[in-house]
């Protein structure tokens, strides 16, 4: 039977990170997308609460705390609820992490947490989206060609967070035959001749995260560059724990912009009375309610089956489309709610409808 039971952990963990996103990253929200810019003494405080090295195990320099992804998914709706650009660059290490952790060769565990681990920020990234208009994970057309030696990798990817600057990115690639399942990891050092990284792309919104556009032409990488070695990864899973990632953000960004937008209803009068008391407002807020916990809900089954070792593909897809839907929606309510107020900056609603826009698009920027 399904539970969601949190452990006293697990509990200590949401309001710990609850605390830092709504007295570090909410205040630095609208500078950080006005500028382009997060202020590196964030970051470096996000690090020091081990969100990403927790679950990394002590033989490579980690906390050794157990990886759940009930408990990624409560981490990520709650950065997200301060702010999704700040906190898609906070959990971007785990991008290559986990994927290492949970399914590398003991030589690329070596390799990259060691690294990972042993002091400040490590930027990581990871590369899965295609810049075409017919993108689909499950037919990448970036392909991998095993040469004898090594493979050969060609294509582009777009929306890579902090390409620049990671050592490394994890690079997604259709192997020779069709389908999801076939899809390999490669780790290509930034330095790879074949690789060449664009300027930052202009976003709509997650303006404070810097994406690039990859481009792979005859791009050479050794065979121990595969992650898992010969037998690959399991691609799917790794999917789904990127849009069980997604979707906690989105349940976050959703339940900013209600928050903001009931406590400004409550506040606001119109005729002598708070407009909350307006049934129109009231059934809406209502209705913005009971999606983010609906989309919550999804999210948390599809964690809890990921956390079983068991296939999440349907419940990750369906987490990820309603909450997508359900964050557009109840951000573009708390414009609405807001009214001519929420179309200025002086309010934070105008900011969370821009980036409740890309759900819809984004993908493979997170994982639990």
């Amino acid at each position: 039977m399904i539970g969601f039971d949190l452990s006293d952990e697990q509990r200590m963990i949401r309001e710990t990170v609850a605390a830092f996103a709504t007295e570090q990253i909410r205040p630095a929200a609208r500078p950080a997308d006005e500028s382009g810019e997060i202020p590196a003494e964030l970051i470096a405080k996000s690090w020091e609460l081990g969100l990403v090295c927790g679950p990394i195990p002590e033989t490579y320099g980690g906390y050794g705390d157990q990886r759940s992804a009930v408990t990624g998914a409560i981490i990520a709706e709650e950065l997200a609820f301060g702010d999704l650009a700040i906190a898609l660059h906070m959990l971007a290490p785990r991008l290559t992490a986990f994927p290492v952790l949970e399914m590398g060769t003991d030589a690329q565990r070596q390799a990259f947490l060691k690294p990972l681990c042993a002091g400040d920020f490590v930027p990581g990234s990871a590369a899965l989206m295609e810049p075409r208009y017919d993108y689909d994970a499950a037919a990448l057309m970036t392909a991998a060609v095993h040469n004898g030696s090594g493979f050969i990798l060609n294509g582009a990817k777009c929306y890579v967070p902090l390409a620049a600057e990671s050592s490394s990115i994890l690079v997604f690639a259709a192997g020779p035959e069709a389908g999801f399942e076939h899809v390999g990891g490669f780790l290509v050092d930034r330095k790879n001749p074949g690789l060449s990284i664009s300027a930052p792309e202009k976003n709509m919104g997650i303006k404070a995260l810097r994406t690039y556009e990859l481009k792979l032409e005859q791009c050479r990488v050794d065979a121990g560059a595969r992650l898992g070695g010969d037998r690959g990864i399991n691609f799917p899973r790794v999917l789904s724990q990127s849009r069980v990632a997604l979707a906690a953000m989105a349940v976050g960004v959703a339940r900013a912009s209600f928050e903001y937008a009931r406590d400004y209803a409550k506040e606001r009068k119109a005729f002598g009375v708070p407009i909350a008391a307006k049934q129109a407002i009231a059934f809406m807020l209502a209705e913005m309610a009971i999606e983010i916990d609906a989309a919550r809900l999804l999210v948390w089954e599809a964690a809890w089956h990921l956390d079983r070792g068991e296939d999440a593909t349907k419940e990750s897809y369906q987490a990820r489309n309603y909450a997508a839907q359900a964050c557009l929606t109840v951000a573009d309510n708390a414009v609405q709610v807001l009214g001519g107020h929420g179309y200025i900056r002086e309010h934070p609603v105008e900011l969370w409808l821009r980036n409740a826009r890309g759900f819809a698009i984004l993908d493979g920027l997170a994982i639990v």
